[in-house]
C-alpha cells in the first residue's frame, strides 16, 4: 500500500449479524410483499391523487438553447375561459428563492427561468388552469420574444467559449464550473518507470433513465397555515425538506412532503426538486392546490436527469510482463446547463476507478462544462458505469498492443482473494471478494472456450461474431463524502458525511408488527427485504407484517434507494430494532412465564422457555397485555406500555477525506463484483448486432432474496444494453434537442435482449454488513457495456475496428466498418 494511505486506517467492523448458513427466510426467493396492490392497480401513483378544488398546470417551455428572454405577453392566455392565473420567472421569484445546488461554488438555478433561457425545454411560464386541457390551450397563448444568443453544444468548444457564449456571465467567466487535479499515490514515478504507456481517447454520449411515470407533483399551499403540504414521486423526499423548505421559503415545520409510489425512478427521481418548487410556488401564487405531471417531451428535455456525457484521455502505465502500474486520465464531464451534484458523479467513480486490478496510484484532471442543454442528474451506475467502461477499454487495449490474451491479462492483474479488505489508490476499500472465482464461474457458465473456437470459426466463414467479457466492480452503499470530495478545497461546500437509514416497529395489540419505512418504493422491494429480515430476526410470520411509509414530518431522515444501499442500510436499520424489540419481548414475556429474560428466547412468533417446548407466550399475547394491562408488570420504566421503537443506522463503514486530498477517504467500501460475458454477430451490411449468447455472475454477498436480486440484475444489463447499441440524447449544433421522443430514442425492447440469458453468483460475504450483504441496484448496467463493446470489437477484428465511443449504432458501425474498407482498399 502506498504511503499517501498511512493515515487511512480501517474501523473495526460494527457487524452485529455475522452471515451464516441454515437462516430461515434470508436467501430465499419468496414473493414480493408490494406485488399485490401495484398489479391489482391499488398502489396509488401520483396522478391518482385528486383534491377538492384542484387545478392543473402547464408549462410554456423555451424553444430556443440560449436566449435572452425579450419580454412575455400573457394577456390572450389569461383571458381563456377557465385559466386561474399565467405566471412568468419575476412571478415564481416572489414567493421561491432559486433552486438548491450542492455545487460549490453554486451554479444559481431557478426553477421557472428568469432574463435568460440556457437548453431547450427550459420553463419561462406557466399556466394554472380549471383542467389540463385548459392549460394546455393557454401555454400556446403566451407570446415570448426572444434575443438568441449563441449555443453551446461541444464541450471542447464551450470550455473555451467566451462573451455571449457564456451561461452565467454574472457568476462566473468561464463555461468551466470545476476544473481539478488529484494524484493518488505516486503517478509521475510509476508512469516514469513504466515499459508501455496504453493510450486511448473515449466519448460516452448522455442518455437517460426513462420511467414509466414521468415526475409529478400534487402541492398545496395552506395559506391560513402558512405552510406547504406536498405529494410527490421523488425517492429522497425524508432527507431532503429543509433545503426544500429554504427555497420555498418555510420552515421544515411548514412542510410536509407526503410520497407517493414513484413509477419507477433508475436515478431520475433521486431529488426532483426543481419540480416541487415550480409546483409549490404555483400554489401560492394561484391560492388553490396545483397539480403538474411532466408530459414525456418536457420530461425528455427538463427532467435534469440526464446521464454522463463524457471525454477522456487516459493512460495506462504497464510493465513489459502486462503488470499494471498506474492509471491516469483528463475528463471532460458535458454538465448542460447547470450543476446541481456538482461533481458527485466523478466522485462516485473514484470508488472503484481502478477495478478489480492491482494498480498502485492513480491521477484524474477532471473538468466540469456547462453546455446549453439540459443538465445531467443521476442515472443508474451514477459516473460509476463510464469508468468501469474506461478502464475495460484500456485493459483490452494494453492485451491488443502488447499481444496478450485480454482474459489472461485480468487474470494476472486481479487483486488476490487473500488480499481483502484492499485499499485502492483513492483510499476507499473493497471489503471482500473473490473475483477469479466470479470469473471461472462466469467462462464455464457461458462455455468460454468452446465460444472462443466457435466465433474463430465462423469469422473464417466470413461472418462477423465476436466474444467479449468484463470483469468490473460493483461499488454499493455509499457514504456522502462522494458529493463534495473533489471540490476544491478552499470552497469545499455542504461537508454532508451522514447517509442513514430508519424504521419505526410497533407490535400492535393483536400481534400484527406494524413497519413504517422513511423511503419509497421505487420499483425496489423494501417491503420484502424488511419482512425477510425482520421474519428472520424476531420469528415472527411474514403475514404479519404490515407496512405504510412515513412523510417528511413523521419520519427520519431516510437516504432512500440510491446508490444501490438501501437492502444492506435497511437491513442494519431492521436488525438495530430488532435487538431492541427482542428485549422488550422478553422483558415482559419472562414477567408472564414467571422467568427471568435470559431464560427464555424467540421462537416462531412466541418467547419460550429455552429446552421446554409448552412453556410459551405468543407476541399477540405479550403485546395486548403490555399494551392494556400496566398492573400486571412491576413499576419501572421498563415496563412502560408497549412494544414499540424507533431504530437508525449510521453507515457502516466510512472515512473522512485527507484534508489534502491525497485520498478520500472509505466512502463506499461495500463492493461487489461482476463478470459479463456475450457472444455478438455484426451484420457488417447494417451495423445491426445480435446478441447470440449471454452470462453475467455477480457476486453481492449475502443475498436475501435469488428473485428480487435476478430482476435487478436483468433491469440492469437492459439499461446497459440499450447504452451500448441504440440510446443517445443528439443536440444539433442549435442546441435544439433531436430526438426527445421513444419514436427517436431507441430504448431497447424485449426483441433486442439476449434470448439466453444466464444468471449466477457467488457469495463472498460483506464482513461489515448485516448478515454480509452487498448492494445490488446497478451491477447489470456497470457490466454489459464492457462486455458488449469487447464483443463487438471481436467480431469486426478482420476489419481492425476498434471502438472508442458509445453507443455503437447501427449506422455507427456501418460507418466504422465502411472507413475500414476504404483503408485496406487503399
Amino acid at each position: 500500500m502506498a504511503s499517501h494511505l498511512d493515515t487511512n486506517v480501517i474501523p473495526p467492523s460494527r457487524q452485529r449479524e455475522e452471515p451464516r448458513a441454515g437462516l430461515t427466510w434470508i436467501g430465499q426467493s419468496i414473493k414480493r410483499v408490494e406485488d399485490p396492490r401495484i398489479l391489482t392497480g391499488n398502489g396509488g401513483y401520483i396522478d391518482d391523487l385528486k383534491m377538492p378544488g384542484m387545478a392543473h398546470a402547464a408549462m410554456v417551455s423555451s424553444p430556443h438553447a440560449h436566449a435572452r428572454i425579450v419580454s412575455i405577453d400573457t394577456a390572450k392566455a389569461k383571458a381563456l375561459p377557465g385559466v386561474i392565473g399565467v405566471y412568468t420567472g419575476e412571478d415564481m421569484a416572489s414567493v421561491v428563492d432559486p433552486c438548491p445546488s450542492f455545487a460549490s461554488p453554486p451554479v444559481p438555478q431557478h426553477s421557472m427561468a428568469m432574463g435568460k433561457v440556457r437548453h431547450v425545454g427550459e420553463v419561462v411560464a406557466a399556466v394554472v388552469a380549471e383542467d389540463r386541457y385548459i392549460a394546455e390551450d393557454a401555454a400556446e397563448l403566451v407570446e415570448v420574444e426572444w434575443e438568441v444568443l449563441p449555443a453551446n453544444v461541444d464541450i471542447e468548444a464551450s470550455a473555451a467559449a467566451t462573451g455571449d457564449s457564456l451561461l452565467h456571465p454574472d457568476d462566473r467567466e468561464s463555461n468551466v464550473a470545476l476544473d481539478e487535479s488529484f494524484s493518488f499515490g505516486p503517478v509521475e514515478e510509476d508512469f516514469a518507470a513504466a515499459d508501455h504507456i496504453i493510450k486511448r481517447r473515449l466519448r460516452w454520449h448522455r442518455s437517460s433513465a426513462q420511467a414509466i411515470e414521468t415526475c409529478g407533483v400534487v402541492a398545496h399551499y395552506d395559506e391560513f397555515k402558512g405552510g406547504y403540504t406536498i405529494h410527490c414521486n421523488s425517492n429522497f423526499y425524508n432527507f431532503i425538506p429543509f433545503v426544500i423548505g429554504g427555497s420555498l421559503r418555510v420552515s421544515p415545520g411548514e412542510l410536509r412532503i407526503v410520497p407517493a409510489l414513484t413509477g419507477g425512478s433508475f436515478g431520475s427521481k433521486v431529488f426532483s426538486h426543481k419540480i416541487i418548487i415550480l409546483t409549490g410556488g404555483l400554489s401560492r401564487l394561484a391560492g388553490v392546490p396545483v397539480k403538474y405531471i411532466e408530459d414525456r417531451l418536457e420530461h425528455f428535455t427538463n427532467s435534469d436527469s440526464h446521464g454522463s456525457d463524457r471525454l477522456y484521455d487516459a493512460e495506462l502505465a504497464v510493465d513489459k510482463d502486462g503488470t499494471f502500474k498506474s492509471l491516469r486520465f483528463t475528463v471532460m464531464d458535458d454538465y448542460g446547463a447547470y450543476l446541481q451534484f456538482g461533481v458527485g458523479t466523478h466522485g462516485n467513480a473514484m470508488a472503484q476507478v481502478t477495478g478489480p486490478y492491482r494498480i498502485e496510484s492513480f491521477g484524474m484532471r477532471v473538468m466540469a462544462v456547462l453546455t446549453n442543454k439540459c443538465q445531467q442528474g443521476p442515472y443508474r451506475g451514477f459516473g460509476s458505469e463510464v469508468t468501469n467502461w474506461v478502464m475495460e477499454r484500456m485493459v483490452d487495449a494494453t492485451a491488443d498492443e502488447l499481444g496478450r490474451d485480454p482474459v489472461e491479462l485480468r487474470e494476472q492483474n486481479m487483486i488476490q482473494p487473500d488480499a481483502f479488505p484492499y485499499m485502492i489508490p483513492t483510499g476507499n476499500i473493497y471489503d471482500s471478494g473473490n473475483f477469479q472465482k466470479v470469473l471461472a464461474q462466469a467462462k464455464e457458465m457461458f462455455d468460454f472456450d468452446t465460444w472462443r473456437a466457435k466465433a474463430k470459426a465462423m469469422r473464417a466463414e466470413g461472418r462477423c461474431v465476436g466474444v467479449g467479457l468484463a470483469t468490473c466492480m460493483e461499488r454499493s452503499v455509499y457514504g456522502p463524502t462522494e458529493w463534495w470530495s473533489l471540490n476544491n478545497k478552499a470552497t469545499p461546500g455542504f461537508t454532508l458525511t451522514s447517509t442513514p437509514e430508519g424504521i419505526t416497529a410497533r407490535f400492535d395489540p393483536s400481534g400484527k408488527l406494524f413497519i413504517t419505512l422513511n423511503s419509497p418504493m421505487v420499483g425496489n422491494s423494501p417491503e420484502t427485504v424488511v419482512t425477510q429480515i425482520l421474519a428472520e430476526r424476531l420469528t415472527v410470520a411474514p403475514e404479519d407484517i404490515v407496512f405504510n411509509y412515513s412523510d417528511s414530518q413523521s419520519g427520519f431522515n431516510g437516504v432512500g434507494p440510491q446508490g444501490s444501499r438501501f437492502t444492506a442500510m435497511i437491513a442494519g436499520a431492521c436488525v438495530s430494532a430488532s435487538i431492541k424489540l427482542e428485549e422488550r419481548l422478553k422483558r415482559f414475556g419472562a414477567h408472564m412465564l414467571q422467568r427471568r429474560p435470559e431464560d427464555v428466547e424467540l421462537r416462531g412468533g412466541m418467547v419460550a422457555v429455552k429446552g421446554l417446548k409448552d412453556q410459551e407466550k405468543s407476541f399477540a399475547e405479550i403485546a395486548l397485555t403490555s399494551s392494556f394491562f400496566r398492573l400486571s408488570f412491576p413499576d419501572g420504566e421498563e415496563f412502560d406500555s408497549g412494544l414499540e421503537t424507533t431504530a437508525v443506522y449510521d453507515h457502516p463503514l466510512s472515512t473522512d477525506p485527507a484534508e489534502d486530498r491525497s485520498h478520500l477517504g472509505i466512502f463506499y467500501p461495500i463492493v461487489g463484483h461482476i463478470c459479463h460475458v456475450v457472444a455478438v454477430e455484426v451484420d457488417p451490411g447494417t451495423g445491426k448486432v445480435e446478441m447470440l449468447d449471454y452470462a453475467a455472475v455477480h457476486d453481492n454477498g449475502t443475498i436475501v432474496n435469488p428473485r428480487t436480486l435476478a430482476g435487478q440484475v436483468w433491469g440492469g444489463t437492459a439499461n446497459g444494453i440499450g447504452t451500448t447499441l441504440s440510446e443517445q440524447f443528439h443536440y444539433n449544433s442549435d442546441g435544439q434537442f433531436a430526438n426527445p421522443n421513444f419514436a427517436e430514442f431507441a430504448m431497447p425492447t424485449a426483441n433486442e435482449m439476449p434470448r439466453n440469458f444466464k444468471l449466477g453468483h457467488v457469495e463472498t460475504p460483506s464482513p461489515y454488513t448485516e448478515y454480509g450483504i452487498k448492494g445490488g441496484g446497478e451491477g447489470g448496467r456497470l457490466g454489459a457495456p464492457s462486455a458488449l463493446t469487447s464483443a463487438i470489437e471481436d467480431a469486426l477484428s478482420d476489419y481492425g475496428v476498434k471502438i472508442t465511443a458509445l453507443p455503437v449504432t447501427p449506422p455507427v458501425l456501418r460507418g466504422l466498418i465502411r472507413d475500414a474498407e476504404q483503408i485496406a482498399a487503399e
